[in-house]
Parts: structure tokens; sequence; C-alpha cells
């Protein structure tokens, strides 16, 4: 009789706290999870489900803040609940590593990436430094990094997001470790990146035998990574089954409604003929780089304009132009028919209050310290010269208006959910009754349900009091719901463009194509089938220089 190996991983009847103004409340109740070596083990739910907590649990870690106050935590053999902080300091990094979800707030900025990357072998004593290096470019090379042989040699704030994301992945396998926890590791990448870093991923939890936790909102990323989903919602586990299983046939309504959310789809509609924005022939440069080359579009009033394109593409530093934290060396920017001034320090007060941004991450994006009335109220002062009484109906009105309740305004933004925090710094932009919103990524950190929520809220600001939005994504599927005219860019330059039906359904240029055709389905096997070059089922489309593809996804009929 063969006996069955024991897990590597089993959490019994765990119990975690976490504290708020003085209370305490539970944020995981009573949960059981067991983990066998090499296996990889999804776990979903919308924002505050308790699924990053249990993700740090795994490793014998709470974050300040929150206490274990029941259960226990064996990994291989040995209790975390009760280890001593030089037992699981002795793990962390070796043999248990983690993978956060914001890679800039991960890398210490005052260090080259390649000295961070090798830090955890050369202290665990696994690997001398000049091997520790190779292998980093290893896998530099392996997890699709540009110039694996230089890019280490870089500070955090030199490449971009993806790519950051991407060198934290390397960091956290440099030890080979027997777990690793993901936590939204590729929740910052492009379609196409997104591909070869679960690709990469995945290649190595299965080479060394590597179990891992893979926390994620996107159903369709969790889908093609995971052999078995736990679905989990405010601390408990809801259910628990085989991917296949669970795709096919969920038994709960809330796992249901998870699968239920589908991409929202704004219907086209024609633009007024006024136009609030232009770029006409613009480039800009960082040093001797260029960055934009020959960048050309407008924004119509009242509209939406999505900026798509992979990390690198330009998109951030198109942005960075528009609000005149860069000069551009060549071309010019008309806002509503004048030219608009290069440098924020030169744009007058009018100009500053017209034209906000909301940034992709609200963590870093708010201050920790100010209370969120306070937050929204100062730019309520700052535009509108509103103060006490007046002041603070604004700020009222504005909760109103992002749909949250008042009785937040006294809270931290550390108090607030990640849906909430973007919301804020809507409500923040709101404040000065701006016309037009650059919008970068708003919506990539959020689970589905929540950024549902957030691209709703949008269209309805929209509609109610015709701000325009240029809206910045590699989701392609966030497109449809708020386009409607679409900007495909490519290392800086635009290689095509048009209305949201025609560059969606019958795209022209093969990048383009390329980008349809990588947005992952809930669909267990899809990435497999990408891989080993099967296009997959679906329409299929040519571009004009020829190129045929199998799209993954095309928006539904309006």
């Amino acid at each position: 009789m063969t006996q069955t190996a024991s897990p590597l991983l089993r959490i019994k009847g765990l119990h975690i706290e976490g504290e708020s103004n003085g209370v305490w409340h539970e944020i995981v109740r009573g949960i059981d999870l067991t983990l066998n070596r090499g296996e990889v083990l999804g776990l979903i739910g919308e924002s505050g489900a308790g699924k990053s907590t249990l993700g740090l649990a795994a490793m014998g870690y709470t974050k300040p803040g929150c206490r274990l106050t029941a259960g226990s935590i064996h990994f291989d053999g040995q209790d975390l609940a009760r280890a001593d902080t030089r037992s699981l300091r002795d793990l962390w990094g070796r043999r248990i590593a983690y993978v956060a979800q914001s890679a800039a707030a991960a890398f210490n900025p005052a260090h080259r990436l390649i000295e961070q990357v090798i830090e955890v072998p050369v202290v665990h004593r696994t690997s001398l430094s000049p091997a520790a290096r190779e292998d980093a470019v290893t896998l530099f090379r392996d997890l699709q990094l540009p110039d694996p042989e230089r890019i280490g040699r870089r500070f955090p704030h030199q490449v971009s997001g993806g790519q950051l994301q991407r060198a934290m992945t390397a960091m956290a396998m440099t030890c080979r470790p027997d777990l690793i926890i993901f936590d939204e590791p590729t929740t910052a990448l492009d379609v196409s990146t997104q591909i070869e870093v679960m690709a990469a991923i995945r290649s190595v939890v299965r080479e060394f035998g590597t179990a891992a936790i893979y926390i994620t909102h996107d159903l369709a990323v969790v889908t093609q990574m995971a052999d078995r989903l736990m679905v989990l919602r405010h601390g408990e586990l809801v259910e628990e089954a085989p991917t296949a299983e669970m795709i096919a046939t969920p038994r709960q309504s809330y796992t249901r409604s998870l699968w239920a959310v589908q991409a929202l789809h704004k219907p086209e509609r024609p633009s007024d003929g006024r136009t609030l924005l232009e770029v006409d022939h613009l480039g800009a440069r960082y040093g001797s780089f260029r960055v934009l080359d020959d960048v050309s579009f407008s924004v119509p009033e009242g509209r939406t304009v999505a900026l798509v394109g992979e990390s690198g593409s330009g998109k951030s530093s198109l942005a960075r132009v528009l609000t005149g934290l860069l000069a551009p060396c060549d071309g010019q920017i008309r806002y509503d028919g004048r030219p608009l001034p290069a440098r924020f320090q030169d744009r007058d007060r009018s100009l500053l209050r017209e034209i906000q941004m909301i940034y992709q991450l609200p963590d870093t994006a708010l201050n920790p310290r100010h209370r969120i009335g306070d937050i929204i109220g100062q730019q309520v002062t700052l535009h509108l010269g509103l103060r006490g009484a007046a002041r603070e109906r604004r700020v009222r009105d504005l909760f109103e208006m992002i749909e949250l309740s008042p009785h937040l305004a006294n809270r931290l933004p550390s108090e607030l959910s990640g849906g909430q925090k973007q919301r804020v710094c809507i409500a923040r932009a709101l404040a000065a009754e701006p016309r037009l919103i650059i919008c970068d990524e708003v919506t990539s950190a959020l689970d589905q349900l929540v950024a549902e929520g957030i691209l709703k809220l949008l269209m309805r600001l929209q509609a109610e009091v015709g701000v325009s939005y240029l809206y910045i994504t590699h989701d392609i599927a966030t497109v449809d719901a708020v386009a409607d005219t679409v900007v495909v860019m490519q290392q800086g330059r635009i290689v095509e463009q048009g209305t949201k039906g025609d560059v969606l359904s019958a795209p022209r240029d093969s990048y383009t194509c390329r980008l349809l055709s990588s947005v992952p389905r809930i669909e267990v096997g899809w990435l497999d089938a990408v891989l080993s070059g099967r296009s997959g089922s679906g329409p299929r489309a040519k571009a004009d220089d020829g190129t045929v593809w199998s799209s993954a996804w095309l928006p539904p009929a309006p």
C-alpha cells in the first residue's frame, strides 16, 4: 500500500483579527487550507475577502495591527504559528518567498536592481555573489525583461512598473523556494507581457516542484495558473474545488456572481465636433532617449479616449507631458483652442484646475497622515476658494457624487478598502470641477466587482457633468467599458487610432492584433494553446499587413 505524502503546507482553524480605532474584528474566520508540493492554489474573492492576509499567514506573518488568535500553520512539519522570529527569518526568502502586488513599494530606491535581487541568496549563503548574478540574469531573460545583461544596473525608478514587477518575481525565485506566495503578480502588466510572465512563473513552479499560492482578482489569469481554487468572502471560505470543476459548475451563488461579472460595454456615440485637447506631432525625451515620437490625436469635449499599449510604450510619459511635468521637444498641444504651456509652472490657475489626473495606485497618491475629508477639502479650498461651512457642504456633495458615506471623512486612507481609496482619488480630482481628467490605470489594482463599480461611476459622472477622459490602460475589456475612441501606442509612437468599434473589431495593425489576441479567457488550457501557437476558437481577422489572428476577446455587439 502506497503512503500519501504529507502536504507541504497545512493550515487548520485559522482565525486572524485586525484592529481599527481600538476595536478588534475578525478578518480571517476559521480557514482550513492544504497545499502539496508542486501544486498551485488560487485564492480569489473581492477586496477585503482576506486573501492577502491568508497568503501572508502561510509564511507565519501577520501585518502590523493584526494578530493570530487561533489555529495552526504547519510548513513541512514546522508550526509557523508558534515559531520564533529567528526560525521564521531563516525560512523567509530561502524556503518561502513572497511576490507583492506593489513592486514600487518593495524595492529600495537607493540601490540598483541587481543588488536587491541577489541579496536573498547571498544573505542565506545559498549562492556566492558572482553565481547569484549569473542566475539573476537568467531569470531576467526567462521573465522577458529587456536587455537582461544590463537592466540590473538600473535603479527602480529607471524601469517601468511592469518591468519592476518582473524583477520582483525574479527576486523571489533566486533561492528556488519550496513555497511562493504570489499576491497579484501580474496586475501591473500589459496583456502580452502578462502571458510571458505567467508562462515563466508556471515553468519555474513545474521545473522545481515549487508549491504556490496565487492571489488574484483576475479570474481569467487564475484559471491558467491554478490547479485548485478557493473562494473567500468576508474572511470565510465560500467554496473550494479543482479549477476546471469550479469554472464549469460553481456551487455557491457568490461564486457564480464573480463568474457573471462581464465587461461593461459603452455604446458608441458620435462626437459633437468640439475638440477639447489636440496633440499635434508631439515628441519628448528623457535625456538623449526619445520616449515620444510624432504623436497626434485629439480628445473631444465630453468623450473618452482610451490610450492603450504595452508597458514602456510611452503612455505614462505622454500623461507627464500633458500635465506639464515633462516638457516636449517637438510639436504642440492645444487646449480649448489655445496653446497649452509646456511646464505646469507656466500654466495659470484655471488651467491647473481644468486638467486633473487620477493615479494608478491610491496608496501612493493619498497622504497617509491626512484624513479623507481634509484631502478632498484642501482641493475645494485651493481651486474653488470655499472655506468653513461652504467647504464642508461641497465635500459632502462630493462624497455623495462618488457614492461614499460622509462618515468616512474622518478616516485615514489606511482605514479604507482599495476601491474606497480610488473613489477618494476621483473625488479629489472632481473637487476642482475639471473639464479633462487623465486616468492612469485607475482600476488595474482592483478586483472585478469593485472595478466595475468604479467604471460605472466614471461613466455616470461623464454623463452628468460632461467631463472628458484620457483613459490610460492595458486592459482591453476596460477599453470597451469606457472608450469612445482608441489610440494604440508602441515604443513611443501611435500605430493605430480610430473609433472603438473599428479598432477592437477590425484592427489594421499587427501590434493591435497581438494585444487583442493576448487577453486571457476564463477557459482552462487557454494559455497552453497560446504558448503552443494554437490560436484557439473565436472569430478570425486580418490586419492590413496580412497578419491573421484569432481573437481571445471581442467586444459585445452594441
